[in-house]
């Protein structure tokens, strides 16, 4: 089965007919109930990453919930949408992007299921490379840049995002980690896409971000965004066959995975 992750103003991907699975999960229940449909011949479970009516920000979403339920219903590859800031002019709002690479300038937040056993995970690529083939194969999908993940909920000063930039990270966003590492630690195969939804504070030399003016250029650009993911989930393969994100492969596990 594939999931969707979906992002801010991402709060649904089927219509009337999908089915809801509420779940509940050693670590508390998900964002929302599971909605699961079919999308070009896959079951595809969805469910919204901060809830189905923006509970949660980006410091409170109950990401290992999240993730140990779509592993426990299945789900074994996950296509995240996700909503960014934009460190360079050569990315302009509206742009979508595939990343290959992600900074983790977060702190606090619960990010392993592995608190006993001593287990470290590798994590050099952070991205399943089969689903970020089926998703910049698509026509104006940009392939390839550093997301760094910031903890949010308020958005960077100018000085922050100049410094990003000087780094040579070309994304900016508040949701990336801890998700893609859980879903690592799960041996989910991941990936994320990006979109775009203004320059970030140290590139634009406007007012800065608003959290209106996101949601709005997100609202503008979320129809074609769900297509395109829906495109690429066409074009993922019927059966898995990445080993990269199989990350335990000679390693005793504390617990069984779901």
């Amino acid at each position: 089965m594939l999931g969707v992750i979906g992002g801010s103003g991402f709060y649904s991907f089927f219509g009337d007919d999908a089915r809801r699975v509420p779940c509940d999960t050693p670590y508390g229940k998900p964002s929302a109930e599971i909605t699961v449909g079919t999308v070009g011949g896959h079951e595809v479970a969805f469910l919204p990453r901060h809830g189905e009516r923006h509970e949660y920000s980006a410091h409170t979403v109950p990401y290992r919930a999240n993730l140990w339920a779509l592993r426990a219903l299945g789900v074994r590859r996950i296509l995240a949408p996700c909503a960014v800031g934009s460190l360079t002019p050569e990315l302009p709002p509206g742009s979508v992007v595939v990343p290959d690479q992600l900074v983790d300038r977060t702190w606090g937040r619960a990010d392993t299921y592995f608190d006993d056993g001593g287990v470290h995970v590798e994590f050099a690529d952070p991205y399943c490379p089969t689903l970020r083939t089926a998703m910049v194969g698509l026509p104006d999908v940009v392939d390839g840049a550093t997301m760094v993940v910031i903890q949010g909920p308020r958005f960077s000063t100018r000085a922050e995002s100049q410094w990003f930039a000087a780094a040579g990270f070309r994304l900016i966003n508040m949701t990336g980690y801890p998700e893609a590492v859980l879903a690592r630690e799960l041996e989910i195969c991941y990936a994320a896409i990006a979109l775009v939804t203004d320059l970030d504070a140290g590139v634009d030399v406007g007012s800065g971000v608003k959290a209106v003016d996101v949601f709005a250029e997100f609202q503008k650009n979320i129809e074609p965004f769900k297509k395109l993911v829906h495109q690429g989930i066409e074009r993922v393969d019927e059966e898995r066959s990445c080993t990269h994100c199989l990350a335990h492969e000679g390693i005793e596990l504390p617990f069984e995975l779901p």
